[in-house]
């Protein structure tokens, strides 16, 4: 195996400047000559849409012509998408973005001063605490009893594989935050829940959204990284469900201008109406994972395996600190780099092993049986 930045230290840092930046998985696949899969990130397991590729290849040739600065016409096939009947009233509170990193950061900056907290859950994605400690917020723990100015909650929740139903996290909101403060509900891997999923989402919840920002101030954003569903990491689409339209302005109003480039626009307007993908995802993702998850359990009977049936990812507790080490090292050797909980999560004892297609999950097989 070649020797990779990845490899200096047990941290793993790979190309990220650990003091300066929030680690985040999906890096070591350019630095292994025998790579085979990328089993780190929770993208679909069925690559990216042809549908997309073909626009965004197709869209190079006006790569000498600036993106549409509102974002037309892929903001309002994404509104589609988001609300199949009555999106015209919708989209004026939509908002697309360079990943969903780029609008955490901006709804964060413009967040009232003052306290923060993180779901409650064990861990959860960090960019949202990483915005919050570069905007100087005083964070508060998952667990504290007190209200915060700014709440974010990630569900379902990457990586612990935690969810809450509706009325549970209508609940979670009002319970933690401050009146006239923010709360941001990531649901970028909601619509793997089923061919129903807008049933189960924050998104179709206008009326009490509006209500609780009517009637207590609280601004509630749905955020989504639609890398993950539509596995096109490398081209950086997210987009913020704002409560009001005088929100989603707010947002424009610090953003820089172009910041979705033309291919991510065409990739992103092809594939919101590719059925055919989305159906094979909500067939296929559930029975792959509990293939792979009773597979690991056959080698290693102790491990515990976390996370909703529907998940592109299994959040895993191998028990110790030394055997977690070992499954990413074998692993990586084998060309099937999975994601360590040690760096970011601060959780060593844990990985975590994204949902693929049976024929590459044999290669992570074999490569655990070396642990």
């Amino acid at each position: 195996m070649p020797t990779t930045s990845a490899d200096s230290n047990n941290n793993n840092s790979g190309p990220w400047d650990s003091k300066l930046q929030q680690f985040h998985g999906g890096q070591e696949w350019a630095y292994l000559d025998n790579f085979v899969e990328d089993f780190s990130v929770t993208t679909n397991a069925f690559g990216m849409p042809e549908s997309g590729k073909q626009a965004a290849v197709e869209s190079v040739q006006h790569g000498h012509h600036y993106p549409p600065a509102d974002q037309e016409p892929a903001k309002t096939s994404l509104a589609r998408f988001l609300w199949p009947t009555g999106f015209e009233s919708e989209r004026n509170r939509l908002i697309l973005g360079n990943g969903a990193s780029e609008l955490i950061d901006l709804v964060i900056r413009m967040a009232p001063a003052g306290t923060w907290k993180p779901g409650p859950f064990r861990t959860q994605y960090k960019e949202y605490e990483r915005s919050a400690r570069n905007n100087n917020f005083e964070l508060l723990s998952s667990d504290s009893n007190a209200k915060a100015n700014v709440a974010c909650l990630v569900n379902p929740c990457n990586p612990t594989g935690d969810y809450l139903e509706l009325s549970e996290l209508k609940q979670w909101i009002e319970a933690n935050v401050l009146p006239g403060g923010y709360a941001l509900i990531d649901e970028s891997m909601q619509p793997w829940h089923s061919p129903e999923f807008r049933d189960h989402s924050l998104v179709g919840q206008r009326e009490y959204i509006q209500r609780l920002y009517r009637e207590n101030g609280i601004s509630v954003f749905v955020v989504h990284s639609w890398t993950k569903l539509w596995c096109c990491t490398g081209l950086r689409l997210g987009s913020v469900v704002c409560p009001t339209a005088d929100h989603m302005r707010d947002i424009k109003k610090l953003q820089v201008p172009w910041s979705v480039n033309t291919v991510a626009l065409a990739f992103l307007g092809a594939v919101v109406s590719d059925d055919v993908y989305l159906r094979k995802t909500w067939q296929s993702t559930s029975a792959w994972r509990s293939q792979t998850i009773a597979r690991i359990a056959e080698l290693f009977p102790q491990w515990k395996f976390h996370g909703r049936p529907f998940l592109s990812w299994i959040w895993v507790d191998t028990g110790s600190e030394e055997t977690a080490q070992k499954a990413v090292d074998c692993a990586r050797a084998a060309g099937v780099p999975v994601r360590s909980g040690r760096q970011g999560y601060s959780l060593p004892s844990f990985i975590r092993i994204a949902v693929r297609e049976p024929s590459k999950v044999d290669v992570l097989i074999d490569a655990l049986k070396s642990v």
